[in-house]
């Protein structure tokens, strides 16, 4: 039972972050509040204007669901193919990440908590920002 019982709590604190979120329900409301605010953002609305709302939502969630620790698979492509010759910045990626932040609070999610999931969404900026 001890072996059993570690276990538990590996598989506990492999979906910590995602229980945190709500689950998957919670990670959508997070996702509802976040896509109107990055259409508001004038500073990367434009990168948005002709995506497809919808998908980009879905795969949103499944995204931020999988990276938290969530049952959920990401299927869209790599970051690197996905942002190819967009001239995204870094300060275009922090504003995402603000907006995101945002939508976090207001679904009342505790800031050490939204800072995890921001935490485990910067190595994305690598990939993403053009140099």
């Amino acid at each position: 039972t001890i072996l059993l019982s570690g276990l538990t709590h590996a598989s506990e604190a492999k979906d910590a972050l995602f229980q945190k979120l709500g689950g998957k329900p919670g990670i959508t409301k997070i996702v509802d509040d976040f896509m109107p605010l990055v259409m508001a953002d004038e500073r990367i609305n434009t990168f948005f204007a002709k995506t497809d709302q919808v998908k980009l939502k879905e795969m949103l969630v499944d995204q931020f669901c999988e990276l938290a620790g969530g049952p959920c698979k990401y299927k869209g492509r790599d970051m690197s193919d996905a942002h190819e010759g967009m001239g995204v910045r870094t300060n275009h990626f922090n504003a995402l990440a603000e907006d995101l932040q945002i939508a976090m609070e207001k679904n009342d999610i505790p800031s050490s908590v939204s800072n995890q999931l921001v935490a485990m969404l910067a190595p994305m900026q690598r990939p993403i920002v053009t140099k």
